[in-house]
């Protein structure tokens, strides 16, 4: 892997939960200050171009990662996305051609003791490394073919399609 290319959108693996206010705000992407302090040996780079929950992204929104990802030469892809509606826009980047791409975040948020954050972008750095071109989803330790996949909100969960 040349070079990877991040971009964040947002979602859980980014927010920040304020005492005064008793609520979750979307804030910085956590994701390269997590991969600095890992040290990882690849370089990458970060584009932030949404601070939504996943509940608010829209065709719109969908329509600028699409052309964001087309505009760079990079072949490996990596997005931070919100779980709630990460599988529609998994769906809807699938036709791009000659990119692996993979979309991750998180069920807590990254700054929390606990977040399944790290975990979920390790799995989605390998992934994105080892995989041929397409679309993919990394959650809950597993690869995941966003046409056969599903988060279970109640379990809050990615499982299979039955």
């Amino acid at each position: 892997m040349d070079n990877l290319l991040i971009v964040t959108t947002g979602g859980t693996i980014d927010k920040v939960y304020f005492d005064d206010k008793s609520d979750f705000q979307v804030g910085e992407p956590q994701i390269g200050r997590i991969l600095e302090e890992l040290g990882v040996a690849f370089r990458f780079n970060v584009i932030p171009i949404l601070r939504k929950d996943s509940l608010h992204i829209d065709a719109s929104d969908r329509d600028l990662l699409r052309a964001t990802i087309e505009a760079q030469d990079a072949r490996h892809v990596l997005i931070t996305h919100g779980t709630d509606s990460m599988v529609d826009t998994a769906r809807v980047l699938a036709s791009i051609e000659g990119k692996t791409i993979v979309l991750t975040g998180a069920l807590n948020p990254a700054r929390f003791r606990g977040s399944d954050a790290e975990f979920n972008i390790g799995t989605a750095v390998g992934a994105v490394q080892s995989l041929p071109p397409g679309v993919y989803i990394a959650m809950n330790g597993r690869i995941w073919d966003p046409l056969k996949v599903r988060k279970n909100v109640a379990a809050n969960r990615f499982e299979p399609v039955s």
